[in-house]
């Protein structure tokens, strides 16, 4: 979720109704306690620091420890270790999921992160470098012996990016055999499969990626089926609805990221917001081809006026 899950985000996400957790994008530990010009921006906690989990990635324990220990002065409902993330320009320098590789590394470096902060401390994994369950177990009971409180499992190996299905049995065995909660994450596409893994039993907790910046609803929508108990349908969105949503969207990063992000944020969203669209990728393309954020919403709503049927 790196350059997604800020806080223009979480602001759009949150005027559908919220959601019970937010974790944040990938926060650099060595940029963080280096004092990087941006780090502020990725500390931001708004608009709900109460339901804000800072999310770390680095490769140095002690580097982790002391971001820990800035971050754990900050209002926050906890602080996450990613040990998930397999992109190259992640593993090649030591981090996300290649602390898989040493359960004796990792869970020494959990222990310096554990005495370093009193928020609660969880990590979000896969299933490892190859598919070993057994080894997974045995790399989490590590984790929670050191004081992990939480594991998120996305149940795809490093090397299988979405090539295949998560494996979400992977999960509820995972759950059995740790006494700490477990959430499971993978191949959540909308509140029907929230819904569904949720009242599964398997997990204390569903997390959704990609699914909620093309549905920034889909919360919501969840939480008012859950309560109503009545059968999930198809979310009906209107041209304007969409036009608006994203235009929303432009008006937050504008007030809540620097100018640097801009674009580079943009065109994350509109990448998977643009799915809700029936000509998709040619709006992507109109739209990654401006180089300002005035630009993309003179496209954008452009393209609403010129194909007035969409969706």
């Amino acid at each position: 979720m790196a350059e997604l899950s800020h806080r223009p985000l979480r602001e759009l996400i949150e005027g559908f109704g919220g959601c019970d957790e937010y974790f944040t994008e990938m926060i650099s530990a060595g940029a963080l306690i280096g004092g990087g010009p941006f780090e502020s921006f990725y500390t931001d906690g708004g608009p709900c620091p109460q339901k804000l989990v800072y999310q770390l990635v680095g490769s140095d324990p002690g580097h982790l420890a002391a971001a820990a220990a800035l971050l754990d002065r900050l209002e926050c409902r906890g602080i996450d270790i990613n040990m998930g993330c397999s992109a190259p320009a992640i593993t090649r320098t030591g981090a996300g999921v290649s602390w898989m590789a040493s359960a004796d590394r990792a869970a020494a470096m959990a222990a310096r992160v554990r005495s370093a902060t009193q928020k609660r401390l969880s990590v979000k994994l896969r299933t490892g470098l190859e598919d070993d369950f057994d080894y997974l177990v045995g790399f989490c009971r590590r984790l929670e012996a050191e004081g992990v409180e939480l594991i998120t499992l996305h149940p795809r190996t490093s090397r299988e990016k979405f090539k295949r299905k998560a494996r979400w049995e992977y999960v509820g065995a995972l759950r059995s055999a740790l006494k700490i909660p477990v959430a499971g994450n993978g191949d959540i596409a909308g509140p029907e499969d929230l819904l569904s893994r949720a009242a599964s039993g398997c997990c204390d907790a569903v997390m959704a990626g990609r699914a909620a910046v093309q549905q920034p609803w889909l919360f919501a929508q969840a939480r008012e089926a859950e309560k109503a108990k009545e059968t999930l349908g198809v979310k009906t969105v209107t041209v304007t609805f969409l036009e608006e949503t994203g235009l929303r969207f432009l008006e937050l990063l504008a007030k809540y990221q620097p100018q640097e992000f801009h674009i580079s944020r943009a065109r994350r969203f509109f990448n998977y917001f643009c799915d809700n669209l029936k000509w998709g990728t040619y709006v992507k393309n109109l739209l990654n081809r401006e180089t300002e954020l005035r630009g993309v919403a003179k496209a954008w709503s452009g393209y609403f006026a010129e194909h007035p049927e969409e969706p």
